[in-house]
């Protein structure tokens, strides 16, 4: 993730004085993402990252830290919170709320085999049935209403097209027919970064700061859309590596009829969340050490793919008979 906070060694050395970590050996900044300020942490006792949080209050983080204990307690390979010698997991420093979890191995994949797609499905599948045993609950708080209200506020600063572009697609989604689709806690930015692999083996997943309850197919819809997306083809996806991930989610935890009818509509809802917060980056930057940013163009471009797509969606029609 991106630094907006500077830390100093003799700073975050005094502050790890609450924690049974020993002592600070090495602590640089991390330059991947756009939300948190992240740091890689040596000590005496092991590696970890310490996160301080940039937009979320104290109040507001409980769920997802408790998620990633949770998680990782039922086998999903994430991050696991360490407590302070209070048995608090949320400390502070820089008068900003902050956590260290457990480093894990592995580096993120740029270019996704078959296999690494399929390993994805599986996590993806393995994390929604762990969650549903979470005893927190709440709002995905990227889903359809920030998307409305996001959409809003950019549509007077783009240029014509993009209003346009994205106006049309607001109505499309809105009077998409509506279907119970099955619900529970997603993941909801399954990226690439975010994910860590050893060759085709799946070590680790990151980054759960925009979790919260949804449809689970969205979940699915965002990891295809960066995944199995082909930037050689105008941002379609890869038969082969969307047809394995889908196969190996389906295999974990059967999708049914009506999701398999949502399909396409969900992948354009996937790709307008992103491609919205690329805007809203993009029009209202944060200043920071170490920014990442990211180009909304290449959001835009992979929504008018699933728009020109239609309802033709073959590999999940060939995964549920």
């Amino acid at each position: 993730m991106s630094v907006f906070t500077p830390l100093t060694r003799a700073h975050v050395s005094d502050w790890l004085g609450q924690y049974d970590l020993g002592a600070l050996h090495a602590l640089d900044g991390i330059e991947d993402g756009v939300q948190n300020s992240n740091f890689f942490l040596d000590t005496a006792h092991g590696r970890y990252v310490l996160t301080v949080f940039e937009q979320l209050q104290r109040d507001e983080l409980p769920f997802f830290i408790e998620l990633m204990a949770h998680l990782s307690r039922h086998g999903v390979p994430c991050p696991a919170p360490v407590a302070t010698h209070e048995g608090s997991y949320l400390g502070e420093i820089a008068g900003k709320p902050a956590v260290i979890v457990s480093r894990l191995s592995g580096r993120s994949p740029q270019t996704p085999t078959v296999a690494q797609c399929a390993a994805i499905g599986r996590l993806l599948a393995t994390l929604h049935l762990a969650g549903q045993s979470c005893p927190l609950r709440q709002e995905h708080p990227r889903g359809p209403l920030w998307r409305q209200t996001t959409a809003e506020q950019l549509l007077p600063r783009l240029p014509a097209g993009d209003a346009a572009l994205l106006a049309s697609e607001l109505r499309a989604q809105a009077t998409s027919p509506s279907q119970a689709l099955p619900r529970g806690i997603i993941h909801a930015d399954l990226f690439r970064d975010n994910v860590l692999f050893a060759g085709d083996e799946l070590s680790g997943v990151l980054d759960f700061y925009f979790a919260g309850v949804d449809d689970l197919l969205f979940d699915l819809a965002v990891a295809s859309n960066d995944w199995c997306r082909d930037a050689t083809r105008d941002s379609a996806l890869d038969p082969a590596r969307t047809g394995a991930l889908l196969a190996a989610y389906h295999a974990v935890r059967p999708l049914d009829s009506k999701e398999r009818d949502a399909w396409p509509m969900m992948l354009r809802a996937a790709a307008l969340r992103f491609w919205l917060s690329r805007l809203a980056d993009a029009y209202s930057p944060r200043d920071g050490e170490l920014v990442a940013t990211r180009d909304p163009a290449e959001y835009r471009a992979l929504l008018c793919q699933h728009i020109a797509a239609g309802q033709r969606q073959p590999w999940l029609d060939a995964v549920i008979a």
